[in-house]
């Protein structure tokens, strides 16, 4: 849970787009993709703040440019008062200590030829963290804190199972004592049995090591469970950003009230009483979003000026914001 109200994690303006190019033997940029399109948020210390939306919003591509593993169009993205967007080389390497991602996929993100030993062990070696006798006994202790046998340190990765995998992607995450992690879907690979496994070792290690996590999922039940705050994306904008009680108890946005209409409530008279909101359509390309508003094509309350003017980003109450010319 949050610890403080101090800011960890400042995003602003950030943008990423991606090149289109036409041609074949003279390629020339046609358009761009606008994958992350002119967001702003924070993070606070010890805080897990959700990022959901559809597929293909934006999610993920949010995590990998504030990490700079994707270096963003435009844009300020500041870690403990220094903007990353800046650094280069070695200086961002040194950052990269302290912030770390854990993969969506665990059996793409392992390296097959590396036992766990080498692979939990190789942000330590990166960052020259211990001496070589130390860094073995952290990896044990490493595995012993995501709930594995130590004496697996010299298997390789084709010998676990998937929630398994994921539990050696977070050692490997927490390798280099990092303050700041990016959780990417982290267990939308897994079987439903093995994500409540995982979401409860993330909350221990976070009160146990202080931890921050920007959480980004498409399971709005789970991100009730882990999450402080919820950010709501939709084609590389965020429409809706609140408190995690707030937000599910009182959604303004048509976007999260159509979202959150699909969860499942484990209760038949309720599901009976409330009303589903069906979406007409499909997300616009990114490529070529709608003017004005980007999500008006789909909204039950559009109006004309949806399709003309972009909805500022704007507080409407206490720590809840919306970008909605309706509310």
């Amino acid at each position: 849970m949050v610890s403080d109200r101090t800011i960890l994690l400042s995003v602003q303006g950030l943008k990423k787009y991606f090149p289109v190019y036409r041609g074949i033997v003279i390629q020339r940029q046609v358009n761009s993709v606008k994958a992350v399109d002119d967001i702003t948020f924070d993070i606070y210390h010890g805080e897990t703040l959700g990022l959901v939306g559809e597929s293909g919003c934006g999610k993920t591509t949010t995590g990998r440019t504030i990490l700079q593993l994707t270096r963003p169009t435009a844009g300020r993205v500041s870690f403990n008062g220094v903007d990353l967007a800046l650094l280069k080389g070695r200086q961002l390497r040194t950052m990269r200590q302290h912030i770390q991602m854990i993969f969506q996929d665990p059996y793409a993100s392992l390296n097959p030829r590396w036992t766990l030993s080498r692979i939990i062990g190789e942000p330590m070696r990166v960052h020259h963290l211990y001496s070589r006798s130390e860094q073995l006994a952290r990896v044990q202790q490493l595995l012993e804190l995501v709930q594995l046998n130590v004496l697996f340190f010299n298997r390789y990765p084709h010998e676990f199972s998937g929630g398994q995998r994921q539990r050696i992607g977070i050692a490997r995450a927490l390798a280099s004592n990092p303050d700041f992690v990016v959780c990417d879907e982290p267990i939308s690979a897994l079987d439903v049995s093995i994500q409540a496994q995982v979401v409860n070792l993330l909350e221990e290690l976070q009160e146990r090591m202080g931890l921050t996590y920007l959480f980004i999922a498409h399971d709005l039940s789970m991100v009730r469970h882990i999450a402080d705050r919820v950010a709501v994306m939709y084609l590389g904008k965020i429409v809706e950003l609140a408190d995690r009680l707030e937000l599910y108890d009182h959604p303004l946005h048509p976007y999260t009230q159509a979202l959150l209409s699909a969860v499942p409530i484990p209760d038949p008279a309720k599901t009976r009483a409330r009303r589903r909101i069906v979406l007409p359509g499909d997300p616009p390309s990114p490529v070529d979003p709608p003017s004005g508003c980007r999500f008006h094509p789909r909204c039950p309350l559009a109006e004309e000026v949806c399709k003309l003017q972009e909805p500022e980003w704007r507080q409407v109450a206490p720590d809840h914001w919306v970008a909605c010319h309706m509310v």
